[in-house]
């Protein structure tokens, strides 16, 4: 099942910056696991903004939640979650 996410980012003002910089780091390594893992698909950045969309392939919403839990900087997240079903102009799409 695909997943629409939104996240924005929110660190807390009296972080320590290298705890700061740690953090960001450990996001980036998971970040790059679940694209390996064909669990994130695509990510897109918001222009001026701490935040993204990203598109997350999981077998169903707990899954999904689990994921998103395992993220270093889940505290710090904001996040909004849109589940997709296929459209049926999807079936007719050349390829």
């Amino acid at each position: 099942m695909e997943f629409l996410v939104r996240i924005e980012i929110r660190v807390p003002a009296d972080i320590d910056a290298d705890e700061e910089a740690r953090v960001r780091a450990a996001e980036l390594a998971r970040g790059q696991e679940l694209r390996a893992a064909g669990i994130l698909r695509r990510v897109w950045r918001v222009p001026g903004r701490r935040a993204n969309w990203s598109l997350y392939e999981c077998a169903d919403a707990s899954e999904l939640h689990e994921v998103l839990n395992s993220l270093p900087m889940w505290p710090w997240l904001d996040i909004e979650v849109h589940p997709l079903a296929m459209h049926p102009l999807e079936d007719a799409a050349p390829r």
